[in-house]
């Protein structure tokens, strides 16, 4: 049952995550259908991270309440639903609705699945669980636009949401069957308050950062909105330490296992957000490749992250979380930032090799860090955690986008409007070394910290 578990989750995640990147090479054409601009259907996009901001941070309560098996499986069939409204929208806004009502059942996935994983699986087995339920986030954006445009290119913009369906039901099927988890409800009020307030807090700023990565409105609404969701964030945080039982408790943080995978995972996905953004458009526009040889290149970092799965519980268990999420986070963003050397006389091997290292230490990465995070937290706080988890991965991809897009805008500037291969490599530089500060916060903790996890101090003392 060790796999069978995450295994169930991660085929719904990846239909998920996979769903949240697809669309982006499908827009002309769903454009061109439904009577707008591409530009305009950008909205759609952002609809979607707006959703996942406001309804994310109340999936823990609703997990509590409810049970988390049947919100997890509510939340496949919400998105099924969403995902045929999608195939069958006929204008700008039936599809911006739409895609706003796919990403409320996409916000209970994610969390509730994870919260599933951690209630179900010893803490001595998490890492390997982790290693499978992690494939999804890695493989997916590299693999959706790849998906998506032979989809839209080779039958109809339509597919791309008709096959959430068959995998939809046969995610509810086998989680009916096989996921046997204790059906533990906690009826505790919920926090309506400190809902709204973090509902405009991060949809603010999941809304804002978009707008100015993606600018399909003007760029001062962007600024607008972002200082409204930051305000309103420390609203929360205000309200929170008054109210018994808030929405998401920031006491969590005291947990320093648990505020370290918070942080250092944010910082490094800076760069793994900014990457399937900066990667595509510098192959294109600097190198003049189509769609499919860029697609083709960038998919070996999947392959990178399906090998880690091998590795991962073995060098966790060896060496411990600091040394190696530190090392990775550091070599991770270095490899980041080598794309920026990239130049159209690359060979292609090289690229590949480069992109291939680099999947196979992002997904090692992401497999500790998720693992660690659980290490300090009881399974009555693990609701909350995965909420919380889940908002700082949408808020730190969102602003690695957000960072990789104002460079090459301001970049621009300079070269009289155009995007060089300069601009491109600024920006890899800059998200890649954002990425590799990640490994100072890991070599700041103890050689032995989540051991009860990693299984470290055992072999250790043998």
């Amino acid at each position: 049952m060790l796999r069978v578990t995450p295994l169930i989750l991660a085929v719904a995640l990846f239909m998920e995550q996979m769903d949240s990147t697809v669309i982006a090479t499908s827009l002309p054409a769903i454009a061109h259908d439904i009577g707008t601009e591409p530009i305009a259907l950008k909205l759609a996009l952002t609809a979607y991270f707006v959703a996942l901001a406001i309804f994310i941070p109340i999936s823990g309560w609703m997990a509590d309440r409810f049970g988390a098996k049947n919100i997890f499986r509510l939340a496949i069939f919400v998105f099924m639903l969403g995902s045929l409204a999608c195939s069958f929208a006929f204008s700008l806004e039936t599809f911006v609705g739409s895609r706003f009502f796919q990403g409320i059942g996409s916000s209970m996935m994610t969390p509730v699945g994870r919260l599933l994983l951690v209630r179900t699986t010893p803490r001595n087995e998490l890492v390997a669980a982790m290693a499978w339920l992690t494939i999804p986030a890695l493989i997916a954006p590299v693999t959706g636009p790849l998906i998506g445009g032979f989809l839209t290119t080779y039958l109809s913009w339509h597919w791309i949401f008709w096959i959430n369906i068959p995998i939809g039901i046969a995610g509810i099927i086998l989680s009916s069957i096989y996921l046997n988890v204790p059906d533990e409800r906690t009826p505790r009020p919920v926090d309506l308050v400190g809902f709204f307030i973090a509902a405009v807090a991060f949809s603010g700023t999941v809304f804002g950062l978009s707008v100015i990565s993606l600018p399909a409105l003007p760029i001062i609404y962007g600024y607008m909105t972002l200082a409204i969701g930051v305000t309103a964030a420390l609203f929360y945080l205000l309200h929170a330490r008054k109210t018994p039982y808030p929405l998401l408790d920031p006491k969590l943080f005291r947990h320093r296992l648990f505020r370290s995978s918070i942080t250092g995972g944010s910082f490094f996905r800076i760069g793994v957000g900014a990457m399937p953004f900066l990667l595509p458009l510098m192959l294109q526009l600097a190198f003049g490749l189509n769609p499919f040889q860029s697609g083709a290149i960038t998919f070996i970092s999947a392959i990178g992250a399906i090998m880690s799965k091998f590795i991962a519980e073995r060098v966790f268990a060896r060496f411990g979380f600091p040394r190696v999420l530190g090392l990775a986070a550091i070599f991770g963003g270095i490899l980041i930032a080598a794309q920026g050397l990239f130049t159209a006389e690359t060979p292609v091997t090289v690229m590949m090799a480069v992109l291939l290292a680099g999947g196979v230490l992002r997904s090692i990465f992401f497999t500790g860090t998720n693992a660690i995070g659980y290490a300090d937290i009881s399974d009555e706080e693990a609701s909350q955690a995965t909420a919380i988890v889940a908002v700082g991965q949408q808020l730190s991809v969102a602003f690695g986008v957000a960072v990789a897009g104002a460079i090459l805008e301001l970049t621009s500037a300079f070269s009289g409007g155009h995007l060089t291969l300069l601009n491109f490599q600024i920006a890899f530089f800059t998200v890649g070394g954002l990425s590799a500060l990640a490994g100072l916060i890991y070599f700041r903790l103890p050689a032995d910290a989540g051991s009860n996890v990693s299984g470290h101090r055992a072999i250790a003392k043998e």
